[in-house]
């Protein structure tokens, strides 16, 4: 008998194969590929990298949806509905674990969780997000709420994501994201940073609302003498105005990381989050960290004790005025044991072992 056909099957349906998602799924997929036969059902993102594919192990078994988007679209919806029922009858897996909004949406009803095993990570809930007109996300909040009845257990990244969750459900937990440390060091260990990495200010992410270029520009406007760096694209490039800001376009992941060492400070000024890999990611590599007080970005970086949490732009330079000044050494080493002990992935790989034994025991 091979091994696979001995394992428990695992099926993840992922909508926003990109981002943090992205790198969050590939680390989960490839952990737990020596334990349970690992599914993926997942839609194509403009930031999917092209060569996706390599970056799991050879034993994770991708299946591309073509019908799974986004935004709103009935005719869509009802194909990506019929689709991953389809999907999930052909593999006949042991737990589901929906990813993202739209799959968290179409999976609590396509499934019934009594019957097999049914969880849901939102990865920052769309009714939270702040480009949406204020109808929109009510209508998404509503929706939530409503999907919310069906029998399905919702682990959210953060704690500041599980308690949006308690608001919708009882039936919740929290994960806490994690990063690939090994990876890490294979990626930078022999990397040296820049002379002038502690007057270089440096983000990672796509240049989208979320992000916030628009505060960016202003903290790069503010501080001229300062260099930041961008690593990233996005449609709101054109918000980038400085001159004092390098724009790196979409790199791959290895390059991303080669270029954050060239920076001592990462800063992330987003307008909302869910738990942020890159900044997981900067913390590990001894950033010092300067973050909006938005959830997920301050429930790992607390104000003044392992990093920096900025409200305006008079704080974000004075923040990084100071690490300029002196390297925050104490906050840098506390985010850094934080990583170790807490956000990483094999803390988080044995958590989520752990809730689907228990479930699939049950």
């Amino acid at each position: 008998m091979k091994e696979s056909a001995m394992k428990k099957k695992i099926l993840y349906i992922v909508e926003a194969m990109g981002g943090g998602v992205f790198t969050y799924v590939v680390a989960m997929a490839n952990k737990l590929a020596d334990k349970y036969d690992v599914y993926i059902l997942y839609a194509e993102r403009p930031q999917t990298p092209k060569d996706y594919k390599n970056y799991f192990d050879d034993r994770v078994h991708l299946i591309k949806s073509n019908n799974m988007t986004r935004s709103i679209s009935p005719n869509s919806d009802l194909k990506a509905f019929l689709e991953v029922k389809r999907v999930a009858r052909k593999i006949q897996p042991d737990v589901i674990h929906l990813h993202s909004s739209k799959a968290g949406i179409l999976g609590r009803w396509a499934f019934n969780g009594k019957k097999v095993p049914l969880f849901y990570t939102p990865h920052g809930y769309s009714f939270l997000m702040e480009d949406y007109a204020s109808m929109k996300r009510k209508l998404f909040y509503y929706i939530e709420k409503f999907s919310a009845r069906k029998y399905c257990t919702t682990i959210s990244c953060s704690e500041g994501e599980h308690k949006e969750s308690l608001k919708l459900t009882k039936n919740a937990r929290y994960v806490n994201n994690g990063v690939n440390c090994k990876e890490i060091d294979a990626i930078v260990s022999t990397l040296q940073a820049a002379p002038d990495a502690a007057r270089t200010v440096a983000t990672l992410g796509r240049i989208s609302y979320q992000k916030n270029p628009k505060l960016f520009n202003k903290i790069a406007l503010a501080m001229p003498e300062v260099h930041f760096i961008w690593i990233g694209d996005g449609d709101l490039r054109e918000q980038l105005t400085a001159p004092n800001i390098e724009i790196t376009g979409w790199v791959k992941r290895k390059e991303a990381l080669e270029i954050l060492t060239r920076a001592d400070i990462f800063m992330l000024p987003s307008l909302w989050e869910g738990l942020p890999i890159s900044l997981l990611e900067a913390m590990y590599m001894k950033k010092m960290c300067i973050v909006s007080n938005v959830i997920g970005n301050r429930d790992v970086i607390h104000n003044g004790k392992n990093g920096f949490v900025c409200t305006s732009v008079a704080d974000y330079t004075a923040a990084i005025q100071e690490c300029i000044n002196e390297r925050q050494t104490k906050f840098i080493d506390a985010a850094y044991q934080e990583i170790l002990t807490e956000y990483n992935t094999d803390v988080m790989a044995q958590r989520y072992i752990e809730i689907y034994e228990e479930a699939m025991n049950r």
